[in-house]
């Protein structure tokens, strides 16, 4: 009789589960069939021709845009953009090109170290003109990239214009298997700090970073600072077997946790650490992401490391490609991750439609190793926060990253590589007084104007004074307010001098020494690097940070 009983409750505790997959299911069932009788009768009576391709991924790029924003559609012809991603190898020419505003062309922007581009004789300006005989004039980026690339092992004829000498030149190149440069840069500091910059997770990296490391201890590095900023993040695998570099084997570094058993997986560090000891700061920003926090949040939570300067971009999700009928692919997010102290650093939530950024107030708390607290959600909170030098108004314009901008600074940049065959190392260089003199005059000469934000403002401060009938009585004020922040290019280009010739000269360097030259020229002007330096060079304070506050 009990037995019965219990079998009875235990029916009746599983019937609301079973009823309602049964539930899903027929709504699944339901809705496909709804879907399928749709577009046989747009394609049966719909007053044009439907592209089915066309048709079919917009519906299914509708679907998932409900969902987040990681989970992603690749059809047939764009897998590879998918395998890029993951790899980040992809066959080419090696080259960064980039759309010049004022020329309207398509030009050479930075061909990477060693790289078809590079070894081909191409530098920053050039204008491409054909590949092949396809011409390059009047065409946006992408088709101009689209044409660069291809199967590996093909040539190419490629005809452009040197801005300096006015010729035009033509190029046979060969394409190649291009993988991006995982470590930009890495070598030693004063005081025996060692610094290492990654700057994407992609499959071999734990790898090149351990040697890197090794290699620095061989140097006599005694501290070091692993730079994460700007990564974007990649493989999950290379973020634990980073970890192990510096942590024991044997410790959970994450945890995925998703819908389906499959999706259930723990992380735990597999080889023998090279040392387990040495101080390290690890430097992150807003767009460190993914690969990158599981890093830098890992080595938080075990206390093996300072995290150092700004919130980074809170993406606790996984994701992972599956293949599709007829070549197609999808990425799917399929859980979210835990890193050793249990927390999850997922930034918004998506759940049912909704993209809401999750609130600190409602943020819980978790512990480090050694009992400093630290919390979920909203990302990889640093324990030393620091912002660097933020860009400037003039300077964002300067740079061509405006859609309205000029390309005076580009334009310099070009005219200074031809003028100056060889410059200083990488380390030591920087422009004269008489170089940003000259630079002064031609922004000037140029005509370059740039929309200030303060007068922008003003502008919708008066808006709203004439809405609410305010203006007349304060005409006068603004029309003072308005001369004094009338703009005076070369005033305010001298306010900024400091962040526009950092630009200008990582741009020179980047074109003799590639981005290797350009991220340790970067770290004379770095206010982070330099606090990280100091920190490893205060024992009493470096321990002091890894302590729980009192």
């Amino acid at each position: 009789m009990m037995r019965q009983i219990r079998m009875a409750v235990l029916a009746m505790l599983l019937m609301p589960v079973a009823a309602l997959g049964q539930n899903h299911n027929l709504e699944v069932g339901k809705n496909l069939d709804i879907f399928n009788a749709l577009y046989s009768n747009l394609d049966l009576f719909y007053v044009d021709t439907l592209n089915a391709r066309q048709t079919m991924t917009a519906a299914i790029n509708g679907m998932l845009d409900s969902l987040d924003p990681y989970t992603e559609y690749y059809p047939e012809g764009e897998t590879k953009t998918l395998q890029m991603m993951l790899t980040g190898k992809y066959a080419g020419i090696g080259a960064l090109v980039k759309y010049h505003q004022r020329l309207k062309r398509v030009v050479i922007d930075e061909p990477y170290q060693g790289m078809p581009a590079a070894e081909a004789g191409l530098r920053k300006g050039d204008i491409i003109l054909s590949i092949d005989d396809t011409v390059m004039i009047d065409k946006q980026v992408n088709y101009v990239s689209s044409h660069l690339r291809g199967d590996a092992g093909t040539s190419f004829v490629l005809k452009i214009k040197r801005p300096s000498t006015g010729k035009e030149m033509k190029f046979k190149i060969t394409r190649r298997n291009i993988k991006l440069p995982e470590l930009p840069y890495w070598g030693m500091r004063p005081d025996s700090i060692g610094y290492i910059c990654l700057n994407q997770f992609t499959e071999g990296c734990a790898l090149e970073v351990r040697r890197a490391f090794v290699d620095l201890k061989k140097q006599g590095a005694k501290g070091l600072v692993f730079d994460l900023r700007g990564n974007g993040g990649g493989s999950e695998m290379e973020a634990v077997d980073i970890v192990n570099i510096w942590v024991p084997q044997g410790e959970t570094v994450v945890e995925n946790r998703g819908k389906v058993r499959q999706a259930n997986r723990t992380y735990k560090t597999r080889l023998e650490p090279v040392d387990t000891l040495m101080p390290m700061v690890v430097l992150v920003n807003g767009e460190s992401a993914s690969a990158s926090e599981i890093t830098s949040g890992a080595l938080q939570d075990l206390d093996r490391a300072i995290i150092l300067g700004t919130r980074t971009y809170g993406k606790g999700l996984v994701q992972v490609p599956l293949d599709l009928p007829y070549n197609t692919n999808v990425k799917i997010t399929t859980s979210h991750y835990y890193i050793p102290s249990g927390r999850c650093i997922q930034a918004v939530n998506y759940k049912r439609g909704q993209k809401e950024r999750i609130a600190d107030s409602l943020t819980s708390v978790f512990h480090t190793r050694n009992g400093r607290e630290v919390r979920d959600g909203g990302g990889i909170k640093p324990d030393v926060e620091l912002k660097n030098d933020t860009m400037s108004n003039i300077a964002y314009y300067l740079s061509g990253s405006a859609v309205d901008s000029t390309e005076v600074m580009f334009d310099y940049v070009v005219d200074y590589i031809d003028s100056h065959p060889t410059i200083a190392p990488a380390r030591d260089f920087h422009l004269t007084e008489q170089d940003w003199q000259q630079f002064r005059q031609r922004v000037a000469e140029s005509g370059f104007t740039y929309d200030p934000l303060s007068k922008k403002q003003l502008n919708d401060l008066i808006k709203t004074a004439k809405f609410e009938g305010y203006y007349d009585q304060a005409k006068d004020t603004f029309d003072e307010l308005a001369k004094k922040l009338e703009h005076d290019v070369a005033t305010d280009l001298d306010k900024s001098r400091d962040i526009v010739q950092q630009m200008l000269e990582l741009s020179i360097v980047a074109a003799y020494y590639y981005q290797a030259g350009a991220t340790e020229a970067g770290l004379y002007y770095d206010k982070q690097m330099k606090e990280a330096e100091r920190l490893l060079k205060s024992p009493e304070e470096y321990q002091k940070v890894l302590q729980p506050m009192k």
